[in-house]
């Protein structure tokens, strides 16, 4: 569908794929419009809701500027998913081994590897040179003591908690699928929330007022913008690596546990939480994806619906007005401690029937009712992207 809604009474009008938006969501659009380096709009996607610091499902191109709200505090947060050469008939009639040994080798929720060293060395040491960089220029990120610096390498390859999952798959012709969503874990909040601050400093030392303080900025050619593009670029690089080696774990289960397979096709290991340079509208922009993936002509994405319902890979149609981007999953409706108080174990092991997963109190917040139907979410972006491919979850873990 094309562009729902237009909100035109701020600085620069906002373009929304959705009817399905709530007034915070609306309200707090409205005033990332007063942005006064906005690129021609700003672009809401069909999941949009509202975030904290900036709306989730928002895609902002800057002219000479970057907003650190606008990217978030997990930085690099994405997904990843592969087809295996297996189809159903490969998979155990009883699945909860295999979730077990999957949770056993990744770590989920607040967990740690246990090894100091769960990644090669090889993989470590390119990432060493650049958090040392940002570490002697901003002493205030504590990313140094020894039991931070142990942390940050035990933390690759780990899930984390939240809406990040494992999922395994199966698609419209039975073929196996892994997929997964994860970010830059504890580093990238550290880093994420450091500069966040320093903006809103930076904000108040100029005398800047702001419809939000959360919009703060780094003008381009200050020394602030500098660090926060090399901080937030070296945080983008470990979410991906995390989320290369948690597959690389994944995979080696698998092969423990089901008959020889190969990967056939892996789909995307992209960020929906970034900041990037693109070309839009005849200009060189920094974007802001904030749960929105990118949807250029022909590229694959990733869009999962909850732990209780289809997920899709995507080609993107490279749409002018969306900044070449579309949707990032179904977007919550519900947050966190109303779904607690909404729901029961029992509503959570209904609305997960025939999917092998938790079905305990800890997780009713991510009930599939919290969340917007993904359905009604692809209809709204048929505009941004053409269905690949049609996924339903069997095995889903949850941090």
């Amino acid at each position: 569908m094309p562009i729902r809604q237009t909100i035109d009474t701020g600085r620069f009008p906002v373009k929304i794929f959705t009817n399905d938006i709530d007034e915070r969501a609306k309200e707090q659009l409205f005033k990332m419009s007063f942005l006064p380096f906005v690129h021609s709009h700003i672009a809401a996607m069909p999941d949009v809701h509202m975030g904290i610091g900036a709306t989730v499902g928002s895609v902002i191109p800057l002219k000479g500027a970057v907003v650190p709200a606008a990217v978030g505090v997990d930085i690099g947060c994405g997904m990843n998913a592969i087809r295996l050469s297996l189809t159903a008939s490969a998979l155990p009639d009883n699945l909860r081994g295999l979730r077990s040994a999957i949770e056993r080798d990744v770590p989920v929720g607040f967990n740690l590897h246990r090894r100091k060293d769960p990644v090669a060395d090889s993989t470590v040491r390119a990432l060493v040179p650049g958090l040392k960089r940002i570490q002697e220029k901003h002493p205030g990120i504590k990313i140094a003591r020894k039991k931070t610096y142990e942390t940050w390498i035990r933390q690759l390859a780990t899930l984390g908690g939240g809406n990040h999952f494992i999922e395994i798959c199966l698609d419209e012709k039975d073929d196996v699928w892994v997929m997964l969503h994860s970010g830059s874990r504890g580093i990238g909040n550290i880093i994420g929330r450091y500069f966040i601050e320093r903006a809103r400093r930076e904000m108040e030392r100029q005398d800047i007022r702001l419809p939000d303080r959360d919009l703060a900025y780094f003008k381009e050619g200050t020394e602030g913008f500098d660090d926060y593009v090399d901080a937030v670029g070296w945080a983008q690089d470990y979410a991906m690596t995390n989320r290369r080696e948690m597959m690389r774990l994944i995979l080696a289960v698998l092969h423990r546990k089901l008959p020889p397979f190969t990967v056939t096709k892996e789909a995307i290991n992209c960020h929906h939480n970034y900041v990037t340079q693109e070309l839009h509208f005849g200009e060189e922009v920094y974007v802001t994806r904030k749960g929105a993936i990118r949807a250029g002509e022909g590229e694959l994405g990733i869009i999962p619906g909850s732990m209780g319902a289809r997920s899709y890979i995507v080609s993107g149609k490279g749409n002018a007005d969306s900044f070449h981007s579309c949707a990032h999953g179904a977007g919550r409706v519900m947050s966190r401690t109303q779904a607690r108080k909404s729901y029961t174990k029992e509503d959570l092991e209904a609305q997960t029937d025939g999917v092998e997963c938790r079905k305990d109190k800890a997780v009713i917040d991510e009930i599939p009712a919290a969340y917007k139907d993904i359905d009604v979410v692809m209809e709204n972006q048929t505009d941004l992207v053409d269905i690949v491919h049609t996924l339903r979850q069997v095995i889903c873990i949850k941090g």
